[in-house]
């Protein structure tokens, strides 16, 4: 199955030296959800905008969602769902009900939805990561259904770790597609 890739980046978007949007520059099927205000964002209006996008999606479609946007990703899917939507790619995510481990603009994306997610995914985690601790991660990925990887010590696993095209995260996606298949 060929499938397209909706790059959802979180909080502050994905600078230029992101993995995401390197793989948007990369990879030949790939949009991106584009926020109003990526620096004070509200949850409503961010799960409004993603809808908007997957809307317009007519073809086999995994989400790559970082940070703050795999809480979207959750919440998203407790009022939508979309046929075309295959799968998820949830890399750190960000504890949104930890004000030691989130800036406080976040928090209205508390309680974190802690349902199964309707699709394949796979939650991507960091030891060493300053807005969500592993055993949080791997719980959170546990309720959702997801299947859980531990990167190392990769911190947010974001354009600070120098990961470029981070293959190592192509080869995770690949086995999300091979579970999809």
């Amino acid at each position: 199955m060929t499938v397209k890739l909706l790059i959802i980046p979180g909080l502050g978007d994905s600078g230029l030296g992101h993995w995401q949007n390197f793989w948007l520059d990369h990879f030949p099927n790939v949009t991106k959800v584009t926020q109003d205000n990526w620096d004070q964002p509200l949850l409503n209006d961010w799960v409004e905008r993603l809808e908007k996008t997957i809307q317009t999606i007519q073809e086999p479609t995994i989400l790559v969602a970082h940070s703050l946007a795999t809480i979207l990703v959750a919440h998203w899917t407790k009022t939508f769902e979309n046929p075309f939507i295959k799968g998820a790619l949830l890399v750190a995510p960000a504890d949104v009900d930890s004000p030691q481990h989130t800036p406080e603009c976040t928090w209205n994306f508390a309680p974190i939805p802690t349902h199964p997610l309707p699709f394949p995914s796979i939650v991507v985690g960091s030891e060493n990561d300053p807005y969500m601790t592993l055993e949080r991660a791997q719980e959170l990925s546990k309720n959702w259904g997801s299947d859980f990887i531990n990167i190392g010590r990769k911190g947010h696993i974001n354009s600070e770790m120098n990961l470029g095209l981070w293959e190592e995260g192509q080869e995770i996606l690949k086995l999300l597609i091979q579970k999809i298949n």
